[in-house]
């Protein structure tokens, strides 16, 4: 290039340059500060295949609670051990294929973030368990739900409070988020003492307190006002609904906060 044609083409690139320097964007504001962790500032794990941990991940100290393989590390609700039937790994997912009743994980968890993939048929309906605790004949007498649901075809879809990623019953979430039958959404759920998040496909659907003032004026007002341990528990188990219809998990993993 022509030494005196390229003097305008360079100053060009150092206005640019010095502009771009100068130029603060929100994010860049936002950076300027260091915030304490909070459930809104973790970061949910990057995908990578099915099943598995990345290195990111194991160094952010997640571990898997199903391989794809086998249904290590669960066990039936009140059980010792897995349900004779009903829950089988198909494909690397597990899946709900018959009459098995709800399982649960070997070990109870407090404070944690919990993340999964989850698919249901059309007209499909499920839900994951967290803080469930065995002090009933049925899971959902303690332990609060995360809503699996096939929106469109479920009749439950209807109502925001039973929609898919609801805190179910009390906590709704905004529509249009969840993805049809047939197609894999990505869950999250964030518990942090008594705050709780739940995410759906990369956003945040619900918020809530455990036991503060709003979230005891919904219970009270809900069919959970009769079981006095719904919610209350510090930690317990995380838990897979058998609703009686199909459902498909895999990608199931947690870390401890």
């Amino acid at each position: 290039m022509d030494p005196v044609r390229a003097i305008p083409i360079v100053a060009a690139l150092l206005v640019a340059g010095a502009a771009g320097c100068g130029q603060r964007t929100d994010s860049a504001a936002a950076d300027t500060t260091t915030p304490a962790m909070t459930a809104d500032s973790a970061a949910a794990p990057q995908p990578g295949a099915p099943n598995t941990l990345t290195d990111a991940e194991r160094a952010d100290g997640w571990r898997l609670l199903f391989d794809g393989t086998s249904t290590a590390g669960w066990r039936g609700y009140g059980k010792a051990a897995m349900p004779d039937s009903g829950w089988s790994v198909v494909d690397g997912s597990l899946v709900r294929t018959g009459r098995g009743g709800d399982i649960v994980t070997a070990d109870k968890y407090k404070d944690f973030e919990l993340a999964f993939e989850w698919k249901v048929p059309p007209g499909g309906n499920s839900g994951v368990f967290y803080r469930a605790i065995e002090d009933s004949n049925a899971i959902y007498m303690s332990a609060p739900e995360y809503q699996v649901l096939d929106d469109e075809r479920h009749v439950d879809g209807k109502n925001p409070l039973t929609s898919a990623g609801a805190a179910y019953g009390l906590y709704a979430p905004p529509r249009g988020v969840v993805k049809p039958a047939g197609e894999w959404n990505a869950g999250r759920i964030v518990v942090a003492g008594s705050r709780v998040e739940h995410w759906l496909n990369g956003q945040k659907v619900a918020e809530y307190e455990l036991q503060g003032a709003d979230w005891k004026a919904k219970v009270a007002a809900s069919k959970f006002k009769d079981w006095p341990t719904y919610g209350t528990a510090a930690e317990g188990y995380i838990g897979l609904q058998d609703h009686g219809d199909r459902v498909e998990f895999r990608s199931i993993k947690v870390r401890t906060r």
